[in-house]
């Protein structure tokens, strides 16, 4: 009915009015289905379009910064009314949207603000190692949108014992010449990435990817170089962890090539000769430890260095003093004067004291007979 009388109004003004006049009364008042505003409350001009001297009149409270309301087109009417704004057309408009703008400041951006402030002073490192908690739950931060300026730190303090600060910024206004002041207050500590287990973990286990996760946890909780993720996979601990446990680079070590009991190889290397035979392993060790194995043909114990899965190599006492070439001291013996291999390495590791002693071991003794002279 409404729409019915204001279309007949327009319309016999339009033809009772000359061309000139009629243009300015199409530009009837109009109203908005959305509507965008900047400050505290909504006026006229916000929600009809030529609003004309009415359009300053403040008609309704804006929503709360960041946020969107709905208001019935009767209750916006019935308000228009109480204001003396008459006429106006609102379409098929069921209800209008009213959105205040704002600035926000996520979580995240304020955290960074603060470790920005506190990078590098009160003992602190990096701003992307410094852990942010503010004593009052922040989700989002929001600020009028006339809040345009950067977050400008101009009051900071900081107890390094506790982590507590208190921090003022400062936030140019284009609306007002006195700058914003916000005030954050909470806990702010140095945190380093460094692997955990993700259980219990033996002695003897090898760590898998599985076994590990990255956390961030504080620099103060974690004595010596942390592990990084890639130096860790693969490796095994100095001693059994329980699951949380951060790994420093000291708690791992590189895995057990040889096990304690385990059967081995034991190789015997001197210069010119080498000599394997089987053992058994009395400690365990990874590549390149000093372990004690125990020849199991001489049942004498020997001490060699890791240097294989199941390989355990014996250095001999002779190494540093240079043996004739074995080819030359052979080259006139018969095939089976040649002592037997196992003879030989049984000689060589059971008693391994001099370079006499290898090479007699390697030459058998050579009886010489002497043919009579001839007489003339």
């Amino acid at each position: 009915m409404i729409r019915t009388t204001l279309a007949t109004i327009s319309a016999l003004l339009v033809l009772a009015l000359p061309a000139q006049a009629a243009d300015d009364v199409i530009a009837v008042p109009t109203l908005r289905a959305s509507v965008t505003v900047a400050s505290d409350v909504v006026r006229v001009g916000d929600l009809i379009d030529n609003a004309g001297s009415a359009a300053l009149i403040p008609v309704y409270r804006s929503p709360d910064l960041g946020t969107t309301g709905a208001l019935p087109v009767a209750q916006v009417l019935s308000v228009l009314r109480a204001k003396q704004v008459i006429g106006v057309m609102i379409g098929d408009i069921k209800e209008v949207s009213v959105t205040r703008l704002a600035r926000i400041f996520a979580n995240k951006d304020l955290e960074l603000a603060v470790a920005s402030a506190l990078e590098r002073r009160f003992g602190l490192g990096d701003a992307a190692n410094i852990t942010v908690t503010f004593d009052r739950g922040i989700s989002d931060l929001r600020l009028d949108a006339s809040n345009t300026g950067a977050l400008q730190p101009v009051a900071t303090r900081y107890d390094a014992r506790s982590g507590r600060f208190d921090l003022t910024f400062e936030i140019n206004n284009d609306s007002n010449p006195t700058p914003t002041k916000l005030r954050l207050t909470g806990t702010a500590i140095e945190t380093v990435e460094v692997a955990v287990l993700t259980h219990d973990i033996d002695r003897a286990e090898l760590l898998k990817s599985s076994d590990i996760a990255l956390e961030r946890r504080p620099k103060a909780e974690v004595t010596g170089e942390p592990a990084s993720r890639d130096r860790t996979v693969g490796m095994q601990l100095r001693r059994p962890m329980r699951a949380g446990t951060p790994i420093r680079v000291a708690d791992i070590v590189k895995p057990d090539f040889v096990q304690r009991d385990q059967n081995v190889t034991i190789i015997y290397q001197v210069p010119g000769l080498y000599l394997t035979t089987r053992g058994k392993a009395i400690d365990s060790g990874a590549e390149g430890d000093t372990v004690s194995v125990l020849n199991v043909q001489s049942k004498r114990t020997l001490t060699g260095i890791v240097t294989g899965r199941g390989q355990v190599t014996v250095q001999g006492a002779s190494q540093a003093v240079p043996m004739p070439p074995a080819v030359e001291q052979t080259s006139s013996l018969k095939r089976d004067e040649t002592p037997s291999a196992a003879a030989l390495a049984q000689s060589l590791i059971q008693t391994p004291v001099s370079p006499a002693q290898v090479a007699q071991a390697q030459i058998p003794q050579v009886q010489a007979s002497q043919a009579p002279a001839k007489s003339e």
